[in-house]
């Protein structure tokens, strides 16, 4: 199939899959500014159909596939002003996760500023796109995040109720042209296609979900997203009703990327719905 970035057509490419050796990954940060120093483990990578998903977005859900693409105008200037992040973009993120999943409580806890290119990686101390595929949160680091950013007898108690990790991601600069986002329908990932990563971080452990090769998986993307555009995508549910829970996800090399296509630039927002009250 021949690679394209037109609307309404799929790419080849290859995707990073973790093979399972029985022994447990690790991915670890070894400086503040949280970029990845260490990596263990064995991959490989994979060629797989990835489908356009701007056809099909109207019916997309956070759960059912998993993640949604919304029409998401910024009032952010500057993404890497961190005051300005937390004085208008937080409240923006924190008003779209509301709405689309009508949680009581957003919880916005981190963000990661991330670019393809070497250069901005070293002068301001941004993380690289991550090639291995991926899901954030396990079943045991999804309520453990809770349990780390609020006291013992808060998190307990909203625990108690639905909690979900929701990540919503966006350019920086748009149109990406290089390295883009591929995101799997959640429904095609079998639990035992799920292996947990020790993610090690300068002040806590945590835990993430990497991913082993199925060919069942259905990969999607979305073309040149703008910067006004904002994919939304669940990393945990507490939920075990049959709805989505885990979303893997990863970078990969668009085969049609222009030689002179500038580095991707991406801001990535986690969140934690809560439906209950303490």
């Amino acid at each position: 199939m021949p690679a394209t970035t037109e609307p309404g057509r799929s790419v080849a490419a290859r995707l990073t899959y973790t093979i399972d050796t029985g022994v447990k990954p690790i991915t670890g940060t070894t400086d503040p500014d949280g970029r990845l120093r260490h990596r263990t483990g064995e991959f490989e990578e994979r060629e797989m159909t990835i489908h356009d998903g701007r056809p099909g977005r109207a019916t997309h859900s956070l759960e059912r596939e998993g993640f949604t693409l919304v029409d998401h105008p910024t009032q952010v200037e500057d993404f890497y002003d961190r005051e300005e992040l937390l004085r208008v973009y937080y409240p923006e993120i924190e008003s779209l996760v509301k709405k689309l999943s009508g949680a009581s409580r957003i919880l916005i806890f981190d963000h990661t500023i991330r670019s393809a290119s070497e250069a901005d990686q070293e002068s301001k101390g941004l993380r690289e796109p991550v090639k291995v595929v991926h899901n954030d949160y396990t079943e045991w680091s999804g309520p453990q995040r809770l349990r780390d950013l609020l006291p013992t007898h808060e998190a307990e108690a909203l625990l108690r109720h639905r909690v979900a990790v929701i990540q919503v991601w966006r350019p920086i600069r748009g149109p990406v042209l290089s390295s883009p986002l591929a995101i799997c329908d959640a429904r095609s990932v079998a639990p035992s296609d799920l292996i947990a990563a020790e993610r090690r971080h300068p002040d806590r452990v945590g835990e993430i979900y990497q991913l082993t090769y199925n060919p069942g998986h259905r990969w999607y993307w979305f073309p040149q997203m703008r910067r006004d555009e904002a994919l939304v995508f669940k990393c945990y549910d507490s939920q075990t009703d049959g709805r989505a829970r885990f979303t893997a996800h990863g970078s990969f090399d668009d085969p049609g990327t222009p030689a002179d296509a500038p580095p991707r630039e991406s801001i990535e927002v986690r969140t934690l719905a809560l439906w209950g009250s303490a």
